[in-house]
């Protein structure tokens, strides 16, 4: 089931640092087992700090909405170590991003990111294979710290914020009818501004607000239908854990800590993995969740419906499309310091998005990522409030030999917030060129 989700997260975070996907890196008729690139980017952001309206907003003595150019220098490192039953892969990315103003949050100009991620495929026999990989990033965009394709927050935020995000999945094979997956994935979130401001309003960290752990685990039988058709019923089991100990309600007035917030979550589901044809595949998961909110006495478990629907053609070389839906329980970077009302805990969350990628010409390549996320919150002064969240990327590249790629690009981000004084939106260009070996 998370495979969906997991696909899903890595084309949605194509768009992090100012660029959408293109179609695929550069690529050398080399053997070798590692690559290397460098890129070298100018770019324009009209909201560096994400902030919300178009007037001269003061924060901290800073301009709060404002526009920037800037640089970003990335270098990147990938090998591969592949033998007859096992596959090891390893990359690592830096990016250094240097503003004309200091962002709000920031000491300086610059922001630097760091991206590492390492997988391992093993096949034991005909019947069982196995596979495990990890992603670890340090960053400040939105889309850069997210584990799949769902935004706790929207807001670019400073500091060395990290996430990690593990899986680890067994198929196999029983009988020529039946197959099972079992699978367990960890997300861990740590965001670097942790104080809190008592005075003169009182207001939590974002390490008090997000700080956390996930953790699930599924099991699935998988039927074969036919041999283009499988059938799957599975469970899964979800446990979210808020880890920072710090109040995230006034305590002057209520006793609510982060881990108010925590919740464990069953899934059952049914489904069907389809290959229509060898290059058009599809995806159906549909079920419900029940979450139970043991830290918050006042609150009663839930039923949601839990949705996962993927979509994927392979129309020409080099050339691809996929769509896609998830409806699921979601954190949430509101608090809902609503007095008597009590805490907003999570929120039901709604995703569509889509992704073309396409070969023009010989050497050109132009790709396009859109998302579109409905959040309805869950408890709180904001209960039954939403957000909707529109994302767009849009990326043009053109590869003069196997070394040398130029690329320009846009990415568009808008807020609608039933919430006052909470919509924005942000527009980022990029113009640059990647050298790889």
């Amino acid at each position: 089931m998370k495979r969906i989700v997991v696909s899903v997260g890595l084309v949605a975070l194509g768009t992090s640092g100012l660029q959408a996907d293109s179609l695929s890196s550069l690529t050398s008729e080399s053997t070798k087992p590692w690559s290397v690139s460098a890129t070298l980017r100018g770019f324009y952001d009209d909201n560096i700090n994400t902030a919300p309206g178009s007037g001269p907003l003061i924060y901290n003595g800073q301009y709060y909405h404002r526009s920037t150019f800037g640089f970003e220098v990335s270098p990147a490192f990938t090998v591969s170590w592949p033998w007859e039953q096992t596959t090891v892969t390893a990359g690592y990315t830096y990016s250094f991003k240097d503003y004309q103003f200091v962002p709000v949050g920031n000491t300086d100009t610059v922001d630097m990111t760091h991206s590492f991620n390492l997988a391992l495929d093993h096949t034991f026999n005909e019947l069982y294979r196995a596979r495990v990989s990890d992603s670890f990033v340090i960053g400040q965009e939105p889309d850069f710290l997210r584990a799949g394709n769902t935004y706790s927050t929207y807001q670019r935020l400073s500091g060395s914020n990290i996430r990690n995000y593990g899986t680890a999945t067994l198929n196999g094979t029983l009988t020529p009818l039946l197959g099972f997956e079992i699978g367990y994935q960890n997300a861990l979130y740590r965001y670097s501004q942790d104080t809190v401001t008592p005075d003169p309003a009182f207001s939590p960290s974002w390490a008090g607000i997000l700080n956390r752990i996930e953790q699930t685990v599924h099991l699935d039988s998988r039927w074969t239908i036919t041999p283009e058709t499988i059938g799957v019923i599975g469970y899964q089991f979800a446990d979210i854990d808020y880890t920072e100990n710090q109040p995230i309600m006034d305590p002057a007035l209520f006793n609510v800590p982060s881990n108010t917030r925590n919740n464990r979550g069953h899934y059952g589901y049914a489904g069907i993995d389809e290959t229509f044809r060898p290059d058009l595949t599809g995806s159906v998961r549909v079920g419900a969740r029940y979450t139970d909110y043991y830290n918050d006495p006042a609150v009663s478990g839930s039923v949601s419906p839990y949705v996962a629907l993927s979509l994927r053609y392979i129309y020409d070389v080099e050339s691809f499309a996929e769509l896609g839906f998830t409806h699921d329980r979601a954190a949430s970077s509101l608090w809902g310091s609503g007095g008597l009302s009590g805490l907003t805990l999570d929120s039901d969350t709604s995703v569509v998005y889509g992704t073309v990628s396409h070969r023009l010409a010989p050497g050109l390549y132009g790709s396009l990522i859109g998302q579109f996320q409905d959040s309805e919150y869950h408890g709180g002064q904001y209960n039954s409030e939403a957000d909707r969240f529109y994302t767009l990327g849009a990326n043009l590249e053109y590869r003069v030999n196997h070394y040398v790629s130029t690329q320009v690009g846009y990415n568009y981000d808008k807020l609608e917030s039933d919430i006052a004084d909470r919509g924005f939106d942000r527009n980022r260009v990029y113009v640059g060129f990647t050298a790889s070996y």
